[in-house]
């Protein structure tokens, strides 16, 4: 490895399309991995994936942006190559704001663009010019009287968690049974995106292989939002949003019929103030699997709402 910034480290590997750098920042607990793509003083954007799935989820979409981009894609803590939280601690959503933070200071980045979903441009307005969500509506509003339930088991679930963790040992899988565990429990991925994501999701041990991932993220996530606080916060969103939607993702695989009528009114603020939303043929996954159907959108809202209109990039000390 070699140190870069403060407390940053990478290792640049060369390939046929694109230079690809791994990066590591040091957290308390250990240390935030990821992927980094694109010149040192490229226009800087980060790329956050999506639950249980780590920074390999931009491996196929990454290479069809633009060239002019710094792209910056992690695993979050708990997933891919990134340490584990501390034991006894549940994971929840502002654990992840203030793990992008860190890496933010890492990067010395002041003003960047972000694709995946996030609730960063709210908190932090003059830090982000763009965002990009990929079947996601930045939010994921809780009716307020399903919170106080939903909080219990989250906290119920990790305790059994912790004592079943003392009792039982890894399961250590051939690397055949991974995939098709993975599969079993994603089934928007194609095998071909399910191998890529366990580049950075599997472990090699004794016998087999065992997944990476931190099982806490299973467990009720107790931190909810609710819709008057999505009211709040959207608002407060000063960059341009792009949302992008699968036909067969998010809303018709995930969300309750009861969300329903939360996300078409997220949906319909976008466009009220201005923001683009399109629908494109494909599945959560459809970044991964088939990038060639969202890069066209992407690529063209990042040259005409950032780097049209973007002064120089001060070179990256990565």
């Amino acid at each position: 490895m070699i140190q870069a910034l403060k407390g940053v480290r990478h290792l640049t590997s060369s390939t046929m399309k694109q230079a690809v750098s791994e990066l590591s920042v040091p957290v308390p607990w250990g240390e935030i991995r990821g992927k980094v793509w694109g010149p040192g003083h490229g226009h800087p954007v980060l790329c956050l994936h999506g639950w249980a799935d780590n920074c390999g989820s931009f491996n196929t979409l990454i290479p069809l942006l633009p060239k002019e981009c710094r792209f910056v894609a992690v695993d979050l803590p708990g997933h891919g190559r990134s340490s584990h939280r501390p034991p006894g601690i549940l994971p929840i959503f502002a654990s992840y704001l203030m793990d992008v933070r860190r890496v933010i200071d890492a990067l010395q980045w002041s003003r960047f663009s972000i694709i995946g979903h996030s609730m960063g441009d709210a908190l932090y307005p003059d830090m982000v010019d763009a965002l990009v969500l990929l079947d996601s509506y930045g939010f994921f509003p809780t009716d307020v009287k399903e919170i106080p339930g939903l909080m219990r088991q989250g906290l119920d679930e990790l305790i059994q968690f912790e004592k079943k963790k003392e009792e039982k040992k890894e399961r250590v899988y051939t690397y055949e049974k991974a995939v098709e565990r993975l599969l079993a429990g994603n089934q928007s991925l194609s095998e071909q995106s399910a191998k890529i994501l366990l580049e950075r999701g599997l472990v090699e041990v004794e016998g087999g292989f065992v997944f990476s991932r931190d099982f806490r993220i299973n467990l009720k996530n107790v931190a909810r939002t609710t819709m008057e606080q999505c009211w709040e916060i959207q608002p407060r969103m000063q960059a341009s949003v792009l949302v992008i939607l699968a036909e067969n993702g998010l809303e018709k695989t995930f969300a309750e019929p009861k969300r329903k009528q939360f996300t078409s009114a997220l949906l319909q603020a976008y466009r009220d103030r201005n923001h683009t939303v399109v629908t494109v043929p494909g599945d959560h996954h459809v970044h991964l699997n088939k990038p060639e159907v969202v890069a066209p959108f992407v690529s063209d809202f990042l040259q005409t709402r950032v780097l049209s209109s973007a002064g120089p990039v001060p070179t990256s000390k990565l």
